[in-house]
């Protein structure tokens, strides 16, 4: 009995050593790209630096002059409308895509590959896209195809009540594809039989979406929805791109402002990853909110 015990306790250790070492060059990249930048980030935003140079320790000043000023006021609105835009324009999208793609009966794969088709493009290439499309211009696309019906020329990149959804249905266009494969995927997970029994017990097509296709689909959403929630967040180089952050830093963002921080002239990298912190907190504040409510859930059920 002793022998068989030792016998499982020395495989049990091998097999617990073998996985720390399939894991071992992943969290030694982990550390060295994601830990090592976030703890020195923390590091520097005490600081008072001189490039990438820390000079002396001032503790929370960077935090206060940032959080002082109005364009960190304004990036703080703004993101925070971009995260609202992009849940009310691009979150039921791709759900909706998928269910589409998931009841084509023809051309399935052809479907696939056009919605993911955005996601493959250059991030660069498709602001230029899109930046010519909402051009005010006479030559713009949407003013052309507008002028079409009566509708004058109008300047929507430099209307601050329409940059920020402009911004966002371009975020959209671009990522919804990629999504809605990820949901498609879970929806293959749910049992045809399940859709034969609704189906003959005369449920229709909106009963089985409601009470199958959604409640199997309702964890991989969550999960989704703070995913999008972290990257919306973080937008930067649409905004810096077709807009500049305009006008009157209608469409800049933090992260933007974290960038002309470090790099638009005054390089101060010390104010930069305060920008940058305060930043990783609000996201870890949103996450664990999420977490608690999501547990609770999970324990109600």
């Amino acid at each position: 009995m002793g022998r068989k015990w030792k016998r499982k306790s020395r495989a049990k250790r091998k097999e617990t050593f073998t996985s720390w070492l399939i894991m071992l060059p992943g969290l030694i990249l982990m550390a060295f790209f994601v830990w090592e930048p976030l703890f020195e980030s923390v590091r520097m935003s005490l600081y008072k630096t001189r490039n990438v140079e820390l000079v002396r320790f001032i503790g929370l000043d960077n935090f206060i002059s940032v959080t002082g000023k109005d364009d960190f006021l304004q990036a703080l609105t703004n993101t925070f409308s971009y995260t609202f835009w992009s849940l009310l324009l691009g979150f039921a999208l791709p759900v909706l895509l998928a269910m589409l793609i998931g009841e084509t009966r023809r051309g399935k794969g052809f479907f696939r590959t056009a919605v993911y088709l955005p996601n493959m493009l250059p991030g660069l290439a498709v602001i230029i896209l899109w930046s010519a499309f909402f051009s005010g211009e006479k030559s713009g696309v949407f003013n052309i195809l507008l002028g079409r019906l009566g509708v004058p020329n109008q300047t929507y990149l430099t209307h601050a009540d329409w940059v920020i959804p402009i911004i966002i249905i371009i975020a959209t266009w671009k990522g919804a594809g990629a999504t809605a494969l990820i949901y498609m995927a879970g929806m293959a997970s749910v049992s045809p039989e399940l859709y034969e029994a609704a189906a003959i017990d005369g449920a229709t097509v909106w009963q089985r979406i409601v009470h199958i296709l959604l409640p199997a689909i309702k964890k991989l959403a969550g999960t989704l929805l703070i995913l999008q929630i972290i990257a919306v967040f973080q937008i930067m180089y649409e905004p810096m791109v077709l807009t500049k952050g305009g006008p009157d830093n209608a469409s800049l963002s933090l992260m933007q402002l974290m960038w002309q921080y470090a790099f638009g002239g005054s390089m101060n990298y010390g104010k930069a990853s305060a920008v940058a912190v305060i930043v990783t907190l609000i996201l870890l504040v949103m996450t664990a909110v999420y977490s608690y409510f999501n547990r609770k859930e999970s324990d109600w059920d």
